[in-house]
């Protein structure tokens, strides 16, 4: 078991919301704590983006209520009263105001909640949540994921620990962080450098990852710090953030729906980093790309195909260019029959590595995802039916 950071407690139930598994969960401390929260840009964000956007204006909060299996999104003012009913039931079970609630949603869009089952739920809210499971906490959040999400590691030079837990395999293509994510610590650190590390953190791990290139409307990645373990080197806490960040990352990529490979895009040489992004980011989302990892059939060809599709970065030149699987250049280098063989047995790994370097200047990016499967089609065929 990998217990939550001290000062953080939980609050596991099943309610209904779809089946019988866990679907409500609450995750707090006994007071307000410095958090953060990066969310999804999307123009149909739910209810539950809005809120806890609203509620991180001031950089505290206690509490977050996560509900999986409803997004409750696209049912207009009436899914907007439902999650403010939610997070005002919790709150009076807390006793704290309902500023210090943050909450996510996850599951199917244009659904309301199952309100007389929610009700039902926080009405059996202890007064302070004190189950320690962080395993348990990441089950309760799921929905098609095949296993509870968890990552944890220590501060250098300090007693304390960051633990991240995630849920995510479909629609999955961040502008922001990715699907539910909530990072806890113990470490003392206050609201505006949390912010700040964290965003940063983000920006290299969480909105690294793409399984389908449909972007949630409900993305939100959120960081608690109960400051209990006492003051730490500021980046020797980004460091821990950042391994957690990467853990959960990797695991949401290699769990995608019907995913077998995962599939690792480093891009280097770019004219900067953010060129370097948007080009891996195209690679690692291209069908064909996807398909031939799954195939395990060394097409780099259909590398070449991606990177050409980033037709506004006119200072891209396939002279210049030169792509890789693994550690095998297969562009501009020509790889004769026994060297395709011997690439094909590579790809048939859990994981597959595909580097291309621009050769412009030294911009880089790292991005994760996976194979395309006959089983994502059958999930997301089947999804509501």
């Amino acid at each position: 078991m990998t217990p939550l950071p001290t000062g953080f407690g939980a609050h596991i139930a099943n309610i209904g919301i779809k089946d019988g598994t866990d679907d409500f969960v609450i995750i707090g401390a006994d007071g307000p704590v410095p958090a953060a929260g990066v969310f999804t840009k999307s123009r149909f964000a739910g209810p539950s983006v809005e809120i806890s956007r609203e509620h991180l204006s001031d950089g505290l909060a206690r509490a977050i209520v996560i509900v999986s299996k409803n997004a409750n999104v696209a049912n207009g003012p009436a899914g907007r009263a439902d999650a403010d009913e939610l997070v005002a039931g919790v709150a009076d079970r807390l006793g704290c105001p309902a500023t210090e609630i943050l909450v996510a949603s996850t599951g199917v869009i244009g659904r309301r909640y199952p309100m007389e089952r929610v009700r039902a739920g926080i009405a059996h809210i202890p007064e302070r949540a004190i189950e320690r499971s962080a395993d348990d906490a990441a089950a309760g959040i799921m929905t098609t994921d095949t296993h509870a999400k968890v990552a944890s590691a220590d501060v250098a030079g300090s007693s304390a620990r960051v633990v991240g837990i995630a849920k995510g395999v479909g629609m999955i293509e961040p502008d922001m962080a990715t699907m539910i994510a909530v990072i806890l610590t113990d470490a003392e650190i206050e609201p505006v450098e949390l912010d700040r590390r964290f965003r940063r953190v983000v920006d290299r791990t969480l909105n690294c990852v793409s399984i389908d290139t449909d972007t949630s409307t409900s993305d939100t990645a959120v960081a608690l710090a109960s400051g209990a373990a006492g003051p730490v080197d500021g980046d020797a806490f980004e460091a821990a953030l950042h391994t957690v960040c990467l853990d959960l990352t990797k695991q949401i990529a290699r769990d995608g729906e019907g995913a077998q490979t995962l599939i690792e895009v480093v891009v280097t040489g770019a004219r900067d980093d953010a060129q370097a992004k948007r080009v891996a980011k195209t690679i690692v989302n291209s069908p064909l790309v996807k398909t031939a990892v799954h195939g395990a059939d060394p097409n780099w060809g259909r590398v070449a195909m991606a990177i050409g599709k980033c037709s506004g970065d006119t200072d891209i030149d396939q002279e210049r260019v030169t792509i890789r699987f693994g550690d095998t250049e297969v562009y501009p280098t020509q790889v004769d029959d026994g060297g395709l063989a011997e690439l094909s047995i590579y790809m048939r790994g859990e994981t597959v590595g595909i580097g291309a370097d621009l050769g412009i200047a030294d911009g880089t990016a790292t991005v994760w995802g996976c194979d395309l499967t006959d089983g994502y089609v059958r999930i997301n065929a089947d999804y509501t039916t």
